[in-house]
């Protein structure tokens, strides 16, 4: 009879010396179940799914580079959407926690191995109240339609409002496997695998570029009736935009665009992407001078008088992204972007994993406050790199179970999940914020995946309505 291995002894501490326990495996993967869902509820109002408002654990493992350095100093370096007087005011409230014990001194030294859990109040962006719908679905894989301005999975401000959520807690589909992914504010053709055998085989076809995609759009102006084929090289511009432009520096590569009609004032188009790269398809169109009518990057006056027609923008990269900001902010529709305050007062900018294009991970999170790159790594040409994350990324994007001794906001007394829609939280700045919520015509992008086809499979989906021929503003 085999023995139990001896649990390992406790190091003897010096006088005063903190300890730190052994690091724990975070899971790695994206696995959501039944207590996820129960976080919070949808409702619909003016054309929207809205998410109520609920208290969510964000939390992370002491990254190396804060190790011997304070957590005043870090939350005031490299976490500055809020002022330290937040931080300190979430310590005296017991939502930030290290190695499980509340937080009573901001200047406690960060050790290896330290584990820091922090408690916020989430609110999420409103997307498209349009259904999912589903295309096929069998013993192997589920063919969605996603509706334009639905991230895939749980990035940035997103969380429930996710097609990953909604399928689960809708529709009772859950561990799904991502086999590519679609831009935020791109509609179409979505696949996902249910085992894990079944998604290796298509990522091997994705892999060798056996899988072949169709978009349409509908562009500004009288697009050439003869095919088009540009090969201009993209090069990102911002991790936490997510704007890319044509650059020499860039990534090479290929999309075939061919005419399906014009009615007078605007174009419908048939994309063919041979490879894919960030925004690829709105990227070259743009270049093209014929960028999508109502792309919310591309198609925007901070481009200057030709909208980048060309690759001629006149500005630096620094001076295009904060015209591109402030035109936002002056229409009110950051949201659009995917971003909001508090991701643009939050210093530099996300980094890219180095991973191909074909990482299926989630976007890393602030770990301290939530906030990310907007866009999510897509196995795309619409895809965008901003959100591609390490394999071995030690952010988890599961709820742990909530500690009852935690306090969450005076006198709600640890409560959790949908108890943070009841009341305003005294330390939301959110809860203080009024925001003007889009129209649902502003979430729609005329960008679509028409079809996918690989050795053994073919989806597609119906025209969308602002693809018909005769279709007017």
């Amino acid at each position: 009879k085999e023995e139990a291995a001896p649990a390992p002894k406790k190091r003897r501490l010096a006088g005063g010396e903190r300890y730190v326990p052994p690091p724990r495996k975070l899971n790695t993967g994206v696995s959501f179940g039944a207590e996820h869902f129960a976080e919070t509820s949808y409702y619909f109002e003016g054309g929207l799914r809205k998410v109520r408002p609920y208290y969510f654990d964000f939390r992370t493992y002491c990254k190396g580079r804060w190790v011997g350095r304070s957590l005043l100093h870090v939350f005031g370096t490299e976490f500055r959407a809020q002022p330290l007087a937040y931080y300190r005011a979430a310590a005296r409230a017991g939502r930030l926690r290290l190695n499980e014990e509340p937080v009573r001194d901001l200047d406690i030294v960060l050790k290896n191995n330290d584990f820091l859990r922090n408690t916020v109040h989430r609110h999420e962006p409103p997307v498209t109240a349009q259904p999912i719908r589903i295309l096929a679905e069998d013993e192997e894989v589920v063919v969605v339609d996603k509706p334009s301005s639905l991230p895939v999975h749980p990035c940035g401000r997103f969380r429930h409002n996710t097609v990953i959520f909604i399928l689960g807690k809708e529709h009772g589909l859950r561990e799904l496997h991502t086999l590519h992914r679609l831009d935020r504010m791109t509609s179409g053709v979505l696949m996902f695998a249910k085992t894990a055998a079944v998604s290796k085989r298509i990522d091997e076809q994705v892999r060798q570029r056996q899988l072949e995609k169709e978009y349409v759009c509908r562009v500004v102006g009288e697009f050439p009736e003869h095919e088009v084929v540009c090969e201009e090289p993209i090069l990102v511009v911002s991790y936490k935009v997510g704007v890319c432009r044509v650059d020499p520096k860039g990534k090479p590569c290929q999309t075939l665009f061919q005419r399906l009609s014009y009615n007078g004032s605007s174009s419908v188009v048939r994309c063919l992407p041979r490879t894919g790269r960030t925004h690829q398809i709105r990227v070259h169109l743009q270049f093209l001078g014929h960028p999508i009518v109502n792309d919310p990057i591309y198609n925007m006056e901070a481009w200057g008088p030709d909208r980048g027609k060309g690759g001629k923008i006149g500005k630096t990269d620094e001076e295009l992204l904060k015209a591109l900001v402030e035109e936002h902010r002056s229409k009110q529709s950051l949201d659009v972007l995917g971003i909001g305050e508090e991701d643009l007062s939050s210093n530099g900018e996300s980094k890219d994993c180095g991973n191909s294009g074909d990482c299926t991970k989630p976007a890393e999170a602030d770990p301290i406050n939530g906030s990310s790159c907007p866009a999510e790594d897509e196995k795309d040409p619409e895809r965008n790199d901003v959100a591609a994350c390490p394999l071995k990324c030690d952010i988890s994007l599961e709820t742990p179970d909530k500690d009852k001794e935690l306090s969450l906001c005076g006198d709600q007394g640890g409560q959790t999940g949908e108890k943070g829609w009841e009341e305003k939280d005294p330390l939301c700045v959110e809860c203080r914020t009024s925001r003007r919520d889009p129209s649902p015509k502003e979430l729609v992008m005329f960008l679509h995946a028409l079809r996918y086809k690989g050795a053994d499979f073919e989806y597609c989906s119906s025209m969308p309505e602002w693809a018909m021929e005769d279709w007017r503003e």
